[in-house]
């Protein structure tokens, strides 16, 4: 079991998980670079919202990672027909954005 120390917006914690801690590091590695990745944009600077914004990046990756594996397994496509489509992810990415700015607006966040 290991155990990873998240410091992150000004609200450090400690998770526990049944992975290593190089494992759990290479995780929180990932999520900074998609966060940073998020800041560097420009679209947004409020931590919340690059929070929010980046699960559900990673949540539209697994997920399309997910269905590919599906249709693999059920002879749908096949495996060498996988091409990583930027165009498509960067029109999730405005989509995410697009929804957390209808949130913001509904729940009056500044």
């Amino acid at each position: 079991m290991g155990s990873l120390v998240i410091d992150m917006y000004n609200t450090p914690f400690v998770i526990k998980a049944n992975e290593s801690d190089e494992y759990l590091q290479k995780l929180l590695g990932y999520y900074k670079k998609i966060a940073q990745q998020i800041k560097n944009s420009n679209s947004l600077q409020n931590d919340l919202q690059v929070s929010a914004l980046a699960g559900i990046m990673l949540c539209d990756e697994l997920y399309k990672e997910k269905s590919k594996i599906s249709q693999i397994s059920k002879g749908t496509i096949p495996e060498s027909s996988i091409i990583v489509d930027k165009e498509k992810s960067e029109e999730a990415e405005k989509k995410a954005k697009k929804m957390i700015e209808k949130l913001n607006k509904a729940l009056d966040v500044k």
